[in-house]
């Protein structure tokens, strides 16, 4: 170390200036020439975009609405992502696809990873503002609910929930008659000589998908010649990836609701902590786990081993 280096390091007011940054020269300061982050971003519509109601305020109501905003935000993303997936695996170009789905996985594990910061809301918090939000309710997440039909899980039912706007409504319809990305990843699996069976080819894309033992033996093929289906191998284990995901978020919402409001019904009149329990029993992908039952014991070099029977 030079004696100029040791002398600074001896010398508490040098020490203390380490921590103070000049402006570099060079950085753009007149932004009233040039575009700013704030204005690229629209930072102020963003940031006066939550609005609390209750009265007198309550410190945590900031808490539970910028949670919520975030997660809409991110779901924004993930059907950006979820579109743009199901055209390509639809064109057949299934590099692109799996970076999609890819960043897919990586957005569900933020949002799985929010609700630690909502679970620390406590129930006396939460009733301080619970009533102001109405008849309010997560259930009326219409890009929640455009996530679940992107992936499969298809209700025609659902689309009442949203007949009060028009706008809303008339993409989730929309969605409701588009194959699903499990539709185009099957079709795309029959482009490639896989005998998809033709029932499911041509379903009605608008209903919920439904199992069929046809596709399992697909899938088994799949599993028990990996090296040989590689991409096909890397494409299922990838859904199963993302519903695993799905489910994760699913079990840390309904934990976290149960920890803040208990056995109360939701704002929005379902049955809350039931209503969620229940759609840890809802799959995108039945045929990817019910396959695993079928895979039969492989070693690295492709060799089917047996049981002695």
């Amino acid at each position: 170390m030079s004696n100029d280096a040791r002398d600074t390091a001896d010398d508490p007011v040098a020490r203390h200036t380490r921590s103070v940054r000049d402006l570099e020269q060079g950085i753009e300061q007149d932004f009233g020439r040039n575009l700013s982050y704030g204005e690229y971003l629209d930072l102020h519509k963003v940031l006066d975009a939550q609005h609390p109601r209750a009265v007198p305020p309550r410190h945590d109501e900031l808490l539970f609405i910028i949670q919520h905003q975030t997660s809409e935000l991110w779901l924004k993303l993930m059907l950006h992502e979820l579109s743009s997936a199901r055209e390509l695996v639809r064109s057949d170009d299934l590099q692109p696809a799996l970076k999609r789905i890819a960043r897919v996985k990586h957005i569900q594990h933020t949002l799985a990873e929010q609700w630690s910061v909502l679970a620390t809301l406590t129930p006396s918090e939460y009733a301080q503002f619970r009533s102001f939000l109405a008849t309010g309710s997560g259930f009326q997440s219409w890009q929640y609910r455009a996530v679940e039909f992107s992936l499969g899980n298809k209700n025609p039912d659902m689309l009442r929930v949203f007949e009060h706007d028009r706008r809303v409504h008339d993409d989730l319809e929309r969605l409701l008659h588009e194959p699903s990305l499990y539709d185009e990843v099957l079709r795309w699996l029959a482009r490639r000589g896989h005998p998809v069976p033709q029932e499911v080819l041509d379903r009605d894309v608008t209903q919920p998908y439904e199992a069929h033992e046809g596709v399992v033996d697909v899938f088994a093929a799949v599993y028990e010649d990996p090296a040989h289906h590689w991409v096909e191998y890397h494409v299922a284990e990838d859904l199963v990836d993302v519903e695993d995901n799905f489910q994760v978020w699913r079990f840390r919402h309904l934990r976290t609701v149960e920890r803040i409001i208990g056995s109360k019904r939701g704002t929005g009149g379902s049955s809350g902590v039931p209503f969620l329990r229940r759609a840890l029993d809802l799959t995108f992908f039945p045929e990817l786990y019910d396959v695993r039952a079928r895979v039969q014991d492989v070693t690295a070099d492709g060799y089917h081993g047996g049981d002695g029977s």
